[in-house]
């Protein structure tokens, strides 16, 4: 099969590129590269040893699209390109309409005309708008709070209405939670032209010193910590849902793609700084417009249907504390850290590595909320850590 992929050399696309050829797929791109880089075609050449035809241009740019069409026997379409930064879409939300909207209907205009009859959409969590309960199904009621989200809302609403007007379509509309990571080899990764939109990123730079300073958008929203909760779902996770669609779906087809966990902002920075080592530089702001406080999915119906594997894993880091003990000369530093095994397993059977860790016990919650209750082994829910911890095991998350 041949698939077109629009803005395929971007963030998401090229590494759905990649899972596209690793299947055996054809792949034609179509990329203007106003968040990209023309260097991520060799890129894929060396991960996957194969050739993508790319035509270098705009979707909105319909005798373009007219001669891809001519020219390469496009079978399906992935649908990557557009606008989708949620802040800029609030201050230019004209822009946002104009490009997101008719580029799409421009591309549906010409695979009606060549009869391609495969569609896939790369739609937003956003479409949710503010949820009133969490995990969010697709059954959930759609609104928007922003710009952005309202683009891919109307887009849902318009491949709706075409595949009641021709049911011999397959569409598939994917709604995507926070993508974050790249494949293995660091080859492909996050990096947008100019100041990045999504957060690791940006991240990434303050800590590299590129950029100064990391902006948080409010610390004030109900939540564990107060910063906004997102579902991180791994970039190859995501493109291996859209080979997927591809298989397997049929109709008019619509799935969250997410791990189903939410995590905060803080901590991501935390997280980051604790596994690299380096502190990042941040500060706390008001609230962005058009944000909400937590978001992440339920995934149960793309793991049964398209059989994707969206489990966030099994053992994570939840909260740690720092002792420091100085008896002359010499400074002894002990570290308490709690992890959550969220699947039963043979604990008997975890690897530790023993230069760095001189115990190992396991608690059930309850076990735990009982000793930072009563203060067993200096654990006391008045100690900042210990108290974090036990908001996060009382709360609905676990």
């Amino acid at each position: 099969m041949r698939v077109l992929v629009t803005g395929g050399c971007g963030y998401i696309g090229s590494h759905t590129v990649c899972e596209l050829l690793k299947n055996n797929y054809e792949v034609v791109i179509i990329d203007n590269f106003s968040n990209s880089k023309k260097e991520v075609l060799d890129k894929i050449k060396t991960l996957t040893g194969s050739d993508v035809k790319l035509y270098e241009g705009d979707v909105c740019n319909k005798s373009l699209l007219e001669e891809i069409f001519s020219k390469e026997n496009i079978e399906a379409v992935i649908h990557f390109a557009g606008y989708k930064a949620v802040g800029e879409s609030v201050k230019k939300p004209l822009m946002y309409y104009e490009n997101n909207l008719i580029s799409t209907l421009y591309l549906l205009e010409v695979m009606k005309k060549y009869s391609c009859k495969k569609f896939v959409f790369s739609s937003s969590a956003t479409v949710y708008g503010t949820p009133k309960e969490l995990p969010i199904k697709e059954s959930f009621p759609l609104s928007t709070t922003n710009p952005y989200g309202t683009t891919k809302l109307m887009i849902e609403m318009i491949l709706k209405d075409i595949y009641k007007a021709d049911n011999s379509l397959d569409i598939t509309i994917l709604r995507y939670f926070n993508p974050i990571g790249n494949e293995e080899t660091g080859l492909l990764g996050e990096s947008p032209n100019g100041i990045p939109n999504n957060l690791m990123p940006y991240i990434v730079r303050v800590a590299t010193k590129e950029l100064e300073c990391l902006s948080i958008f409010g610390d004030d929203y109900d939540t564990k910590d107060g910063t906004g909760v997102r579902d991180y779902i791994h970039v190859v996770d995501l493109a291996k849902g859209h080979v997927l669609a591809l298989k397997k779906a049929k109709g008019l087809s619509i799935y969250n793609l997410g791990t189903g966990s939410g995590y905060s902002v803080l901590e991501l920075v935390k997280t980051f700084e604790r596994v690299n080592n380096i502190k990042v530089n941040y500060k706390i702001v008001g609230r962005r417009e058009g944000d909400i406080a937590s978001c992440y999915a339920d995934n149960t119906k793309a793991k049964e249907e398209l059989g994707l594997d969206l489990n966030d894993n099994d053992i994570k880091y939840l909260v740690g504390s720092t002792s420091i003990n100085i008896k002359g000369n010499i400074i002894n530093k002990h570290y308490n850290e709690c992890y959550l095994i969220k699947k039963d397993i043979d604990v008997s059977k975890i690897k530790l590595q023993k230069e760095e860790v001189s115990e190992v016990k396991y608690f059930s919650k309850e076990d735990i909320l009982n000793r930072i209750s009563n203060n067993f082994e200096g654990l006391t829910e008045k100690t900042g850590p210990w108290n974090f911890l036990k908001r996060i095991l009382e709360s609905k998350l676990y």
